[in-house]
């Protein structure tokens, strides 16, 4: 197994200096981590245990499997809402139902995880490019800035909806923002600003959440119309299996495919955008492994799905974490305050809370990135844009999908149109390269020399064939010879064949003869088993473009080592 895919590889290489960092970071994601469980519990019609419950046990396994040494495991808006508007009909109004209903959906999106870590499905997440990232993380973190708002002000937020109904909640709520609410959330987000530009890689968010605790207990400001976050509750479940039959999980099995989906798309872009920006390399299948053992942990302490937090990461990050340690930290803590201290946070500032959120998205929004397709890749910027409107219109899984969905349509449709170079003589040389682009070099008289600059197959074999006739026809003197080099074409297939077959039977209806050189082992062997040698002539593999060439201006086709095309 290739020392990457080892459990807790990255262990190896640990540095007993970034244990420092490491805790503080725990700490700072502890210090969100447990709020935002609680509200997304909210969500998802859950008691706020659950989400306590999810993170606590997810965490203590996600650090384990993960490759992505940032990403933090938690609940989420995405998938509470999900789960809230699914189970509700099932559930039947039982409260104790629904929890188990929640619970068991968990497992089914840990089997699903798990699957598709065992069949190694972690390839497919690479269809989303970094294009589509830039346009991801712009909407994601616009989506996280609408549910931060209203807190921000003091007032509720919308339930549900897309980004235009939470901003359209939020400026029709604006007259009723608080502004001991306001006030202190602004100056909790001015200190993080100060510590981001004077204190880098310090935690900061710890001295925001404290201070904000001290100036509510002190100041009495949940009697000025500040919400506080309030009582959480204390104590741990037993592990074991909710208590549902086998319809039941046939009934959950969609809901938890959708769950798994989301889960496996936020978790890889998160731990793609982090790799990408500290050089780490991201490992797909392991994620999946990860987030399946997470949900495994969560299920069975009735929880509720998890997956990778974009805004609990990015807090875990700025936090100054160097490794998964900080995930473990953060999971011993949530322990301690399960157990005995949940009462310190009663008093937390929600609108403090939406500060150190709305600090941790503003390093999504790539304005750089933006500004430097729409100048030199126009229609990577269109999809970009794409996966942005998608997360705001649609949600955070069908915006990627629908990015996605246009880069591979993109992909496809270059694939289907290959580049063919029409070749000269580079001046002095006898090597070749394409006219088009080195308008210096010198034509072969009489002759018209082709590069398909890809494969030959069956989706795009007949554009290089309908190129090259139209070049013949363009062509300003007479063309009686025409060379296909193949030395960029690593494979081609029956179809690919067959057009080369197709394009020597066109070219000697025209009495223009017909050459194919520098073909690879495995192109020779399937030219061969196609008839290629019978109809064309034989493939001499020692023959380079440049003695064909130098072979017809010295009239000499019928050389030893060159073959004459046969009809």
């Amino acid at each position: 197994m290739p020392p990457e895919r080892r459990l807790l590889a990255w262990l190896s290489e640990y540095d007993p200096a970034w244990l420092r960092a490491d805790v503080i970071a725990g700490i700072t994601l502890a210090a969100y981590l447990l709020p935002a469980a609680i509200g997304d519990a909210s969500l998802a019609n859950l008691p706020p245990e659950a989400g306590i419950y999810a993170c606590l046990f997810s965490g203590f396994v996600f650090w384990v499997f993960c490759s992505s040494r940032h990403t933090s495991i938690t609940v989420t808006s995405g998938l509470s809402l999900l789960l809230g508007s699914s189970l509700g009909a099932l559930a039947g109004g039982d409260v104790t139902r629904f929890s188990a209903l929640a619970a068991a959906t968990t497992l089914l999106v840990a089997g699903l995880a798990l699957v598709a870590w065992l069949v190694r499905a972690g390839s497919v997440v690479n269809f989303i490019s970094e294009t589509v990232m830039i346009g991801f993380k712009a909407g994601i973190a616009l989506v996280l800035a609408s549910t931060q708002l209203p807190k921000l002000c003091g007032f509720g937020g919308a339930h549900g909806g897309d980004f235009w109904s939470r901003m359209g909640h939020f400026f029709e709520h604006v007259g009723e923002t608080k502004g001991a609410s306001l006030a202190l959330g602004l100056a909790a987000l001015v200190v993080l600003l100060l510590g981001k530009k004077f204190l880098p890689g310090k935690p900061v968010a710890i001295v925001v959440v404290v201070g904000g605790i001290v100036a509510a207990r002190t100041l009495d400001l949940g009697q000025r119309g500040v919400k506080m976050l309030g009582e959480v509750p204390q104590g741990l479940p037993r592990l074991q299996l909710p208590a549902i039959g086998w319809q039941d999980l046939n009934e959950l099995l969609p809901l938890a495919f959708a769950c798994f989906m989301i889960a496996a798309v936020e978790t890889a872009a998160i731990g793609r955008m982090f790799g990408r920006k500290h050089g780490h390399r991201l490992d797909a299948d392991r994620e999946f492994l990860a987030i399946g053992m997470a949900n495994l942990a969560a299920g069975l302490g009735s929880g509720m799905p998890v997956s990778g937090g974009m805004s609990q990461s990015l807090v875990n990050e700025s936090g100054g974490a160097r490794t998964p340690v900080s995930g473990l930290v953060a999971s011993v803590i949530v322990l301690v305050v399960a157990l005995w201290l949940s009462g310190l946070l009663a008093d937390l500032p929600q609108t403090v809370l939406a500060a150190i959120v709305l600090m941790a998205v503003t390093s999504l929004i790539k304005f750089k990135a933006l500004k430097r397709l729409w100048r030199a890749h126009r229609s990577e910027f269109y999809v970009a844009m794409a996966a942005l409107l998608g997360v705001l219109c649609s949600g955070i899984l069908r915006g990627v999908l629908i990015g996605a969905i246009i880069s591979l349509a993109l992909l496809l449709r270059r694939a289907a149109r290959p580049h063919v170079a029409f070749l000269g003589r580079i001046p002095g040389m006898q090597r070749f390269s394409d006219l088009a682009r080195h308008p210096d070099n010198e034509p072969v008289p009489g002759a018209l020399l082709f590069r398909a600059e890809a494969s030959l197959l069956y989706f795009n074999c007949e554009s290089v064939r309908e190129a090259v006739l139209a070049k013949v026809r363009e062509a300003a003197t007479s063309v009686r010879f025409v060379v296909c080099d193949l030395s960029t074409s690593p494979h081609v297939d029956m179809a690919g064949a067959e057009m080369l077959i197709g394009l020597h039977g066109d070219l000697a209806q025209k009495g223009i003869q017909f050459q194919a050189v520098e073909a690879r082992a495995k192109v020779r062997d399937m030219l061969r088993v196609e008839g290629f040698e019978d109809r064309v002539g034989a493939i001499n593999r020692f023959a380079s473009l440049s003695e064909i060439v130098a072979a017809f201006t010295a009239g000499q086709m019928a050389t030893p080592g060159v073959s004459t095309p046969r009809g």
